[in-house]
């Protein structure tokens, strides 16, 4: 479990692909990962498989793949990193489980003083989990929604936001990691099951 709040942008260094996925090798200056942690990589949850120097190995199902944009990175691609939570830290953000709801895309990028208003695309029934001034993970990034629609949402991006993550650097066509909140799917889930009963 995560909070979304990113820790480093890390750049890959290598990517081999396998039939059953593909290893994601990152260079970072993290401190502490072991084998077996869970760390998310631009908001998809993975698990450390290997650590040498600078640099640590995750590997990606061929289902990441498919759900997430990790299957487009390159080498050199820049990617925003968070390690798990543990009980005592702070929660500083919201609850993010590192399970990517699926793709969107920058649809427009608005100065607003010294902040930007980014409207975001969304896939198809999205939609419907979020709720104005509730959050939402962009790339493992918590983030306050407004001006929520079927289609799109808007979220304002602080100028540190912006330069401590991959969000300074994206444009309008660019995909990225959606996560909703965990809690709207769990309210969903009783009020469905209530109705059936």
């Amino acid at each position: 479990m995560f909070s979304g709040i990113i820790e480093e942008v890390g750049i890959v260094a290598t990517i081999r692909r396998l039939r059953g996925g593909a290893d994601l090798t990152i260079r970072s200056r993290l401190r502490g990962l072991a084998l077996g942690d869970s760390i998310a990589v631009s908001g998809a949850c993975m698990t450390v498989t290997h650590r040498r120097g600078g640099t640590f190995t995750v590997h990606v199902s061929q289902e990441s793949l498919r759900r997430s944009t990790l299957g487009k990175l390159r080498v050199g691609s820049r990617v925003n990193l968070e390690r798990s939570l543990r009980l005592a830290d702070r929660l500083s953000g919201h609850l993010v489980f590192g399970h990517v709801d699926g793709i969107g895309a920058v649809k427009a990028i608005k100065p607003e003083g010294d902040s930007a208003l980014y409207r975001f695309s969304i896939p198809a029934g999205f939609g419907r989990y979020l709720v104005e001034k509730g959050s939402v993970a962009v790339d493992g990034i918590s983030l306050t929604v407004f001006r929520c629609t079927s289609r799109s949402f808007t979220v304002a991006v602080i100028p540190h936001t912006a330069a401590a993550t991959t969000l300074g650097a994206r444009r309008p066509g660019d995909a990225v990691n959606l996560e909703s909140d965990m809690l709207a799917r769990y309210v969903e889930r009783a009020i469905a099951l209530r109705l059936r009963d």
